[in-house]
């Protein structure tokens, strides 16, 4: 009789254990645990949180509208395309467990990312122990690719911006003469500050003053009280869009009526709102793409783009756009199924490297992409936009040419 008693409960245990409804994924692990089979898996890391959130946004959107054109085409070579988010909330110590998680992963193939220079410096050790590739869509920090054969990007550096800084204040806004650099204190704000700062020697302009604050930070009151006493006619704000929207604010409210100039870190419609629509106006920065509407192939992206997002998109949005293009188009001419991880990580990198002139460059929305031996991208430009009437719009002069 005792034995029946036990046969039953055990039945009803089983029973019970096998009604219960299947754990909740989130959108993040839901990814990683499908069948790999037939798909190809690419990591895309960014700040999908923290203070730069507004960038990781429009990466993660620009990602998502190229593996959807990828996979509504056929997939490559009849494989799915799937990204894997990954949040370094733009912080290098974040960007290294990120990198970490990723490069154990013997699944992902290759990185799109990191956006921070900072991150993408981070996690570079990390990406070269194991051997997978990282494309940084935004990283302008001169060293990011220096010392590793792992790393790309599909943008310019930031001694390239700077010295374009430097020479469009010079040589288009010629009305003005003496100029203040207020940077963020970190890889990024100090590389262009740098970069800026050198080739300002080279000009008629004159550096009256350079002052430094430190990320998420609020209040830039004594900074802008020492920089206004020295009455520059421009102010060079070498940082992002969150402090710099609060600078621009906080400088209007002290009385301070300078030009203000930013760099591409400013680049988010975010910045705008923060700093206010009269504050803002007539603010120049610079970009590493623009939404031309003679370029076919650019409006063809950014009606797609609205369509799927009900947003426009932005400069990072088409920079990543193309560099989940690049990394699909790698796995499109070397993946081979049989091939070990370390194989098939190596030839993405090995495709990379090959795209070293203008005939094997890849001819994306941004431009003709392709690499001299260190990973930098070759002969991309820089335009420059100006705030108006809350929007940014390209400045009615462009710099073609450096001297």
């Amino acid at each position: 009789m005792r034995n029946w008693i036990v046969v039953l409960l055990l039945v009803s245990l089983v029973t019970v254990w096998g009604c219960q409804p299947p754990e909740k994924k989130t959108d993040d692990t839901a990814t990683d645990t499908q069948d790999t089979q037939q798909e190809l898996r690419v990591a895309v890391a960014a700040p999908i949180t923290g203070s730069a959130a507004a960038f990781g946004d429009m990466i993660k959107k620009g990602a998502l509208l190229k593996e959807k054109e990828i996979n509504d085409a056929g997939g490559i070579n009849g494989m799915k395309l799937t990204l894997l988010f990954r949040d370094d909330a733009g912080k290098g110590s974040e960007a290294s467990l990120v990198a970490e998680r990723i490069a154990n992963d013997n699944t992902i193939l290759a990185v799109v990312g990191h956006f921070n220079s900072a991150c993408s410096l981070a996690g570079q050790s990390i990406y070269d122990r194991v051997g997978i590739v990282e494309l940084s869509p935004g990283s302008t920090a001169v060293n990011v690719c220096e010392g590793s054969k792992w790393t790309f990007r599909n943008l310019y550096r930031d001694d390239f911006q700077g010295k374009f800084i430097a020479q469009y204040i010079d040589n288009v806004l010629t009305e003005l003469e003496s100029v203040a650099v207020f940077f963020d204190n970190d890889d990024y704000g100090r590389g262009l500050r740098n970069a800026f700062v050198a080739e300002i020697e080279n000009t008629e302009l004159k550096l009256v003053a350079s002052e430094a604050y430190e990320r998420d930070t609020t209040n830039f009151k004594a900074q802008l009280t020492s920089i206004k006493s020295k009455k520059p006619d421009a102010i060079f704000i070498s940082g992002l869009y969150t402090e710099a929207g609060l600078i621009v604010k906080q400088a209007r409210e002290a009385g301070i009526t300078s030009q203000f100039f930013g760099a591409d870190g400013i680049d988010n419609a975010d910045f705008l709102t923060t700093a206010g629509t009269k504050a803002v106006e007539g603010t120049y920065i610079t970009t590493p793409f623009l939404f031309g509407a003679d370029d076919v192939k650019a409006q063809e992206m950014a009606s797609n783009f609205e369509n799927l997002h009900g947003v426009p998109p932005d400069t990072w949005a088409a920079l990543t756009y193309d560099a989940v293009g690049m990394i699909a188009e790698a796995l499109e001419k070397t993946y081979k199924l049989e091939a070990s991880i370390e194989d098939k990580r190596s030839a993405i990198r090995e495709h990379l490297a090959a795209i070293d002139t203008p005939e094997e460059g890849y001819n994306g929305i941004t431009g003709l992409t392709y690499f001299d031996y260190k990973g930098d991208t070759v002969d991309k430009p820089a335009y420059v936009k100006i705030v108006k009437e809350g929007k940014f719009v390209a400045a009615d002069k462009q710099l073609t040419n450096l001297n």
